[in-house]
């Protein structure tokens, strides 16, 4: 089971070595990541995109090219179906933004051809080692669907489960996410924990423990939930899935977790193919390394299943 990233890059090492498609390569800050990716073992990459770019940039980090596989192409959107063509015809195993705005990126990875869309809802996932608590903590959706429905929270659920179980990690818990840990009819978001949890236990969400409505404190803090009194919840401050109620409390937490304490994280899109590295410019080098990492052991899995 892994409770750190450390224990990730160990399982990786367990895999057959992958291989990453990056979109439009030319990007300072992705090279350096894929760089560091195969000279850890965890990742070869294809490069697409303009190739004297590419080689300017790869200079200037002494990466040595003769590594990689290079394709040339100038155009932004076809360098992206085409890097995005290698990962749905099994020549590499996941798939990277590089230099592309998110909105062109998506649009290659919903492409009707050569794209990874599985009919399912996409989301986004955030894994994250933090300081003082003992194993990985699963965000979603920080960056993907603004408004869940409660459809859509159920795909989100089943999304994360499949990569927390690549990680490792079986059965769960998924905490549905409100101010408050009781249901208020005037509160949508406890309502809707409420039918989440209700829905798990019937049957209609599998693989998981669903218990909600839960403040943050109670699904982060087994001392909170100790003082609260919240000792008949099925989750007493050991969640491994935070489900937030929109994309707001999802991304304020994801950058207050980012910018202000001791962490570690990966970043992956779920509901397609294959995995799907999405990061932001803003992201730190470790931090795409660790998503590379991530997607590993993701198409580990989706290959065993296969």
């Amino acid at each position: 089971m892994s409770k750190h990233f450390n224990d990730l890059l160990e399982k990786v090492s367990q895999c057959s070595k992958k291989k990453v498609a990056v979109a439009v390569a030319q990007d300072d800050a992705v090279l350096e990541a894929v760089k560091a990716a195969k000279e850890r073992g965890i990742a070869d990459a294809i490069l697409v995109g303009d190739e004297n770019k590419i080689r300017e940039i790869a200079a200037g980090l002494q990466m040595d090219l003769s590594d990689y596989e290079v394709i040339h192409v100038e155009d932004v959107q076809e360098a992206a179906l085409k890097a995005v063509s290698l990962v749905h015809d099994g020549k590499a195993d996941m798939y990277m933004k590089g230099l592309i705005d998110t909105k062109g990126f998506l649009k290659s990875v919903l492409d009707k051809e050569v794209g990874l869309r599985t009919g399912k809802p996409l989301s986004h996932v955030c894994v994250f080692e933090i300081k003082g608590i003992d194993h990985l903590l699963f965000l979603s959706d920080v960056a993907f669907i603004p408004y869940p429905t409660l459809e859509d929270k159920v795909h989100i659920i089943n999304n994360t489960v499949e990569i927390v179980n690549a990680c490792g990690i079986q059965n769960p818990k998924v905490a549905p996410l409100a101010a408050v840990e009781v249901v208020n009819p005037k509160m949508p978001a406890t309502v809707e924990a409420a039918e989440l949890t209700k829905m798990c236990e019937e049957g209609q969400i599998e693989g998981c423990i669903v218990d909600g409505p839960l403040s943050l404190d109670l699904a982060i803090d087994p001392q909170a939930a100790k003082h609260k009194g919240a000792t008949g919840r099925r989750i007493q401050g050991d969640a491994d899935i935070l489900l937030f109620p929109d994309i707001h409390a999802g991304n304020l937490v994801y950058k207050c977790l980012v910018h202000t304490a001791e962490v570690k994280n990966g970043n992956i899109l779920t509901g397609t193919k294959a995995p799907v590295i999405l990061t932001s410019r803003s992201d730190d080098f470790e931090t795409k390394v660790n998503s590379i990492a991530l997607g590993a052991v993701v198409a580990e899995e989706l290959g065993k299943n296969k």
